[in-house]
């Protein structure tokens, strides 16, 4: 706006978008001094800013909670939870935005000098309590960010510890059960091997009886001559017991596999099926320990991690940005903007018929009181006021002329009205 002694300076589309996102008025920023055009517009940035890291930090927390558990080291995004922590992420951010917006378009600028007064302080409570749970809303995302490798390392090497727990646990569990079926199988196989050892003795002195047999008769023991003899039918005959005896272990050995054959197999397959539920308790043991990587696990391993102090500087922070406009706006000395604005109120409020009295009475508590007038109002009230006073006395005018009327019938007709007795 153009004047002889000021020319107010034409704002972009970007400091116009800020104004609005301070909840600020355009219409007289645009005439207003340069000063109170980059005051609001810092203001909606510090909004918007807020806004946007809340998005940010909604985004982040929602996909650490819905993503797919793995080990903490593994990488890679997943689409379909990176698209709907997005989602969530813009419409967090716009809540905190609204949310931003309204605490600094209703914190009002206080006695319009720089000093923060008690009174100014009290009534912005309210305010400063959303803005500190908006604040520490954002904070903890974004410390678990910061800290994703140092988080992303310890909690690989919880996960380790608890995995190896439970395999340890599991196991412990479940040794009992194959010791029970390592019982029966041991009955079976120790019945086996001694029928075993049994068969081989019997196949040893078999063996033996044959090389003497051999040797026999190529003369190289015994009698020392060649051929067959009653040397060699003596060992012939031992050799023909023992070929029945091995015989007869052997198929001794034969027929107790046969009888034992179905208990082994139920033996052999109760230790297949138990080690297939052990494998799934293992696999079930290490998605239990891949699940502990969860928000609240972040957000006590970024607190190890960072320390107390550390952790406390960086929630502070978001706090200063968050709780900054409304402590600015109570610093703010009264400008053109503020007089201007006040000067349109008392437009609007004289076109409306509304007048204030400032400090025209005190209640009962001692406070002095506004007296509010709506001229407007009254001015109807007076109407229907006057109205209805109007039609009583038409109303009242309307029954005396209608006595009178009555009473004129009357006195030219009584016999009419009278009735014999």
């Amino acid at each position: 706006m153009k004047r002889e002694y000021y020319t107010s300076p034409k704002p972009g589309l970007i400091m116009r978008l800020l104004w609005k996102a301070a909840g600020s008025d355009g219409y007289i920023l645009k005439r207003s001094t340069y000063s109170d055009q980059v005051k609001y517009a810092c203001l909606g940035g510090i909004v918007v800013a807020t806004g946007f890291m809340a998005a940010v930090a909604g985004g982040y927390a929602i996909y650490t909670i819905f993503e797919p558990k793995g080990s903490a080291l593994d990488g890679g995004t997943d689409t379909t939870t990176a698209i709907m922590a997005s989602a969530f992420g813009i419409i967090w951010g716009l809540i905190i935005f609204n949310i931003d917006r309204f605490i600094v378009a209703a914190t009002g600028k206080g006695d319009g000098t720089e000093a923060i007064t008690w009174g100014e302080f009290v009534n912005s409570v309210p305010r400063i309590i959303m803005g500190l749970v908006i604040a520490i809303t954002i904070s903890k995302p974004m410390e678990i960010r910061m800290f994703k490798s140092e988080i992303d390392a310890e909690l690989h090497q919880e996960q380790l510890v608890k995995r190896k727990e439970y395999e340890i646990a599991t196991k412990a569990n479940y040794e009992t059960l194959f010791d029970k079926i390592d019982e029966k199988d041991s009955r079976i196989e120790s019945g086996r091997n001694l029928m075993k050892a049994e068969l081989k003795q019997k196949t040893e002195s078999r063996n033996k009886f044959q090389i003497n047999l051999q040797e026999e008769i190529q003369g190289r023991v015994g009698s020392g001559k060649s051929g067959d003899g009653p040397a060699a039918d003596a060992i012939r005959l031992n050799l023909a017991i023992a070929q029945k005896e091995m015989d007869e272990a052997s198929l001794a050995l034969k027929k107790f596999d046969e009888t034992n054959l179905e208990g082994l197999t139920r033996v052999s397959e109760e230790r297949a099926n138990l080690n297939n539920e052990l494998r799934q308790e293992l696999a079930k043991n290490e998605a239990v320990a891949n699940g502990l990587d969860g928000l609240l696990e972040r957000i006590k391993l970024a607190h190890e991690i960072a320390g107390t102090w550390i952790t406390l500087f960086i929630t502070l922070l978001f706090v200063v940005i968050e709780l900054t406009p409304i402590f600015f706006k109570m610093m703010l000395i009264k400008s053109p903007y503020d007089f201007m604005g006040d000067n349109i109120q008392e437009l609007l409020k004289a076109d409306n018929g509304i007048q204030i009295k400032y400090d025209y009475y005190k209640d009962k508590e001692g406070q002095e009181r506004d007296l509010i007038i709506s001229h407007h109002a009254e001015r109807k009230i007076d109407e229907k006021i006057a109205l209805m006073k109007a039609q009583s006395e038409l109303s009242d005018y309307i029954i005396d002329r209608w006595k009178e009327n009555e009473k004129k019938k009357i006195d030219n007709n009584i016999e009419n009205y009278i009735s014999e007795v």
